[in-house]
């Protein structure tokens, strides 16, 4: 039996600054920039806050940086062999491959320099970004949009009330922010509406499979509709794919990778944290002020 072909929906997009600085962990150029030429092309269904846009300039340097510590992985290796083989040919193509590395680590590490430097001019993502950031859209709440002020008021009663989308940790309303905007999207128009972030504020990731927050759904049919949809996926391919735009198999892949690597990266972090607050926690019992 044939498989059912899965209905189009007709939603705006809302993509969290997460997923907008993956695009440079991204290890494949035109993988990274095939994905920032859909949602340009896209662009009238993409939900976007001056808030996302601060919180990706303010985040940006910070991603290229990890780049840059992994250019200066690639050639950590000292030569060293018997002297009765030092003047074989085999030595003598290693020190010139290794010569080799050593050149295109230096480009690498020039164009990452001037990335950092003038974006408008070198960073690919950034210019594509700054035409998100720009786009005239009834759905852009930018620093032109008069209703920003309304949905700040929002945002800051939501916040001292401890709605969801907040951390424990939290001391800005920028969450609440994205939420009351995409409320807002959702209330001028009939669509449905996809989030797309790796923030657990919007709701729980388990087994690649992501999880709405029980009170931003009940909310949601609440303020909205009861048959409206509201969808949360930490991948941007699915979320092309509900709406048909198109997605190569590389692509996928490529992110697939990348949430691989940052779920790696997160709890190599978390351990680090436990292991500092576990010494942190043994040397105040050693200290002899405290024992008195």
């Amino acid at each position: 039996m044939a498989k059912k072909k899965a209905t189009k929906l007709d939603a705006y997009i809302f993509i969290d600054t997460n997923i907008l600085l993956d695009f440079y962990r991204i290890r494949r150029t035109d993988i990274s920039l095939k994905y920032l030429e859909e949602i340009e092309k896209h662009k009238d269904l993409m939900i976007s806050t001056s808030q996302v846009e601060m919180e990706y300039k303010k985040n940006r340097q910070s991603a290229i940086l990890e780049s840059i510590g992994e250019v200066k992985k690639i050639n950590n290796v000292n030569l060293t062999v018997p002297a009765i083989v030092s003047d074989a040919k085999a030595v003598e193509m290693i020190k010139k491959s290794k010569k080799d590395i050593d050149d295109q680590q230096k480009k690498l590490k020039e164009r990452i320099e001037k990335i950092l430097k003038n974006p408008g001019l070198n960073d690919p993502v950034y210019k594509m970004l700054q035409k998100i950031f720009k786009h005239k859209s009834p759905i852009n709440l930018n620093r032109e949009n008069k209703e920003r002020f309304t949905v700040r008021r929002l945002a800051l009663k939501r916040f001292m009330l401890g709605y969801p989308p907040r951390k424990s940790s939290d001391n800005s309303i920028g969450d609440a922010v994205n939420w009351e905007w995409i409320i807002k999207c959702a209330e001028k128009s009939k669509k449905d509406i996809i989030i797309v972030t790796r923030d657990t504020d919007f709701g729980a990731i388990h087994e690649n499979e992501s999880y709405l927050n029980d009170w931003l759904k009940q909310e949601f049919r609440q303020r909205i509709s009861q048959q409206r949809k509201l969808i949360l996926t930490d991948k941007l391919s699915r979320a092309f794919k509900l709406v048909e735009i198109p997605v190569t198999k590389e692509m996928i892949e490529e992110e697939e990778s990348v949430i691989k690597a940052s779920s790696e990266l997160y709890r190599n972090k978390l351990l680090r944290d436990i292991l500092k607050k576990w010494k942190e926690s043994n040397l105040d019992k050693d200290d002899p002020d405290e024992n008195e």
